[in-house]
């Protein structure tokens, strides 16, 4: 066999080599064709990567006696999509009492692991809210991922309540907080705050300004009673979405008829939400007729003490009947949030220098999943406008689109020598879309380069050219692709021969070391896997530290599928999900699954989160 003859160096090598000959032989086949497929590319869809930061001090014992800001965050949870996205958690009082890494949600019991997290929160003396934020931050910046969009939802009830006898001044909490709103604004992380001024000493400003700096919204209650809508508004502020105030009722002790207007064939996620003190049941009918279960296989259902959220799963296009029975003279409150694959661009302009007097034409479609959208009712149903900022002066001239065919189209007049953006926004009921900006330059007073002339290319052939052979063209493309093929296919072999010589660790672990004498935690610290290679010991992941110096005794080794591989040594106590674990023979980890080591000589425990 051709693998028991290379060794590691020899593949290694090979592959290396093979790697630059693809790169030449791809660029020599896709760069004719790059500029007229580059448009079709498909961007995948919009995932969001959330940290919940929670006040938990004493006060809130008070000011949400009835935890119901715990219902709502669980709520938020369970809006968000069925897989992709990501949720991190902070609580904090004047230092960080809990915490929990970014988690992927790829399954219902990700989201419940979640909302357990949540439950199982303890109150704590003071507050410092730079402890809170910069944390966040440190959260997201160690495991958001790029493609995704951050936020931070804080919630808080008051204003700082520092601990004298730490020596910690307002006046350092002040300049902490300060530096991380700039790091939040650095790395594009708007902050969500939600004040809870149930003893009406909230310091709005306070919070008004984290958000309005860091491109977030700032909401303020007077009860805690309003939290599960604020939070709503909250998802769907963050994904371009609208609430559908649905129905409002007065339950009888009977079943009460809701109607459910899917709007399009769009609609990605319709999450109902009913909101009610009391039990409520519920019943679905489908645009057809037809009785659905809830739960089933389209139609999802999470519960708690104050709400109960139906989310519907590419639901069908038109009216469902909702029927609900709750608690007689209950208040019971029914929104919908739709979520949408849908992205608005503008088509490219002819040129980006103009001048003053000239008309530019502007189109803008819908696109799904990077398939322009071609069903004119869509288009018919939204409102459309161009809005043209001027940069030099800062006016914004608002422009209504034509939404009367599957386009939205309508003419901006350049109206002086100066720099302009434009930028498309569409409305409807349930949802907004705003395309990327596009910038036109008219400060010149250079034509555009998009009127008619000669050198644009786009001409015909002249009368002296050749007529290209097709025929030739694209037998050459074929054995360009052929081989390419080979290329490809001799290189992933040697790649999975080298890769399975050196098989590594992808993801990373969540440390937190406790004291079994005082309580007390270590901040979380974030270990890499990706520079280990074959195995390596809790002891490597702890930097060595002569005191823990037993834990040296559990050691890591890759799985399949990125799993992890733990064994334990002798006199080692590994627990699991609360239980005792044999570790001595072995025990798998998937993302998200936690364990404690227990060092009896030191009386500490390590606690262990991986994370991929």
């Amino acid at each position: 066999m051709l693998h028991k003859h290379l060794s590691k160096r020899t593949i290694k090598s090979q592959i290396f080599s093979i790697v630059p000959a693809l790169f030449l032989v791809l660029s020599l086949a896709i760069s004719p064709y790059a500029a007229s497929t580059a448009h079709a590319a498909a961007p995948a869809p919009s995932h969001i990567d959330a940290v919940l930061l929670l006040d938990v001090s004493n006060s809130m014992n008070k000011s949400d006696k009835n935890k119901i800001a715990s219902e709502a965050m669980k709520m938020f949870i369970d809006m968000l999509s069925t897989q992709g996205d990501k949720v991190g958690i902070v609580a904090y009082t004047d230092k960080v009492q809990r915490e929990k890494a970014l988690l992927q949600i790829s399954s219902a019991d990700d989201k419940q692991d979640l909302k357990d997290f949540i439950d199982g929160l303890d109150r704590g003396s003071y507050t410092d809210i730079a402890v809170g934020v910069e944390e966040a931050i440190k959260v997201l910046q160690n495991g958001s991922d790029p493609s995704h969009e951050p936020m931070i939802v804080m919630l808080a009830d008051g204003n700082n309540d520092l601990n004298e006898a730490t020596g910690r001044t307002q006046s350092q909490s002040d300049q902490e907080l300060n530096q991380a709103v700039e790091a939040a604004k650095k790395n594009g992380y708007p902050i969500y705050t939600i004040g809870l001024n149930a003893n009406g000493k909230l310091n709005k400003q306070i919070l008004a300004d984290l958000s309005d700096k860091t491109g977030g919204k700032a909401f303020a209650t007077d009860s805690a009673d309003d939290l599960p809508q604020i939070l709503s508004e909250i998802f769907a502020s963050h994904l371009k979405l609208k609430i559908v105030p649905v129905q409002s009722i007065t339950a009888n002790g009977s079943y009460q008829d809701v109607t459910v207007n899917v709007p399009n064939a769009n609609v990605l996620e319709a999450n109902i939400s009913i909101m009610s003190s009391q039990p409520v049941t519920a019943k679905l009918t489908d645009p057809s007729g037809k009785s659905v279960a809830i739960p089933s296989g389209d139609v999802l259902l999470s519960k708690s003490k104050t709400y109960s959220l139906i989310k519907l799963l590419t639901p069908q296009q038109g009216d469902w009947k909702l029927q609900v029975k709750g608690v007689a003279k209950d208040k019971i409150d029914i929104n919908l949030v739709f979520n949408y694959d849908l992205e608005l661009k503008i088509d490219p302009l002819s040129s980006n220098a103009y001048k003053k007097g000239d008309k530019i034409d502007i189109a803008s479609h819908l696109f799904s999943n990077g398939t322009q959208v071609t069903l004119s009712n869509l288009y018919q149903n939204m409102n459309a406008v161009l809005l043209a900022t001027d940069i030099d002066t800062g006016t914004v001239e608002e422009i209504p689109l034509d939404n009367s065919g599957d386009v939205f189209k309508g003419t901006f007049e350049v109206k002086d020598n100066h720099n302009y953006e434009l930028k498309v926004r569409a409305e409807e009921s349930s949802f907004y879309r705003e395309s990327d900006t596009v910038k036109v330059n008219a400060v010149k007073g250079t034509a555009g380069t998009g009127s008619t002339g000669a050198g644009t290319g786009t001409g015909t052939a002249g009368a002296n050219e050749e007529p290209t052979d097709t025929s030739t063209s694209s037998k050459t493309l074929y054995f360009i692709i052929a081989g390419v093929l080979l290329l490809l296919a001799a290189g992933v072999a040697l790649w999975m021969l080298w890769k399975k010589s050196t098989r590594g660790f992808v993801g990373q672990m969540v440390l937190e070391v406790r004291d079994g004498n005082t309580g007390e935690k270590t901040y979380p610290q974030y270990k890499k896997l990706n520079g280990f290679r074959g195995k390596f010991t809790l002891h490597q992941l702890l930097q060595l530290a002569p005191e823990l110096k037993e834990s040296e005794k559990l050691i890591f080794t890759p799985g399949k599928n990125d799993r992890l591989l733990v064994r334990g040594g002798d006199g080692l106590t590994v627990e699991r999900s609360g239980r005792n674990a044999d570790a001595s023979r072995g025990m798998e980890l998937k993302s998200g699954d936690r364990i404690s080591v227990l060092l009896p000589s030191v009386d500490k425990t390590i606690m262990i989160e991986y994370l991929v």
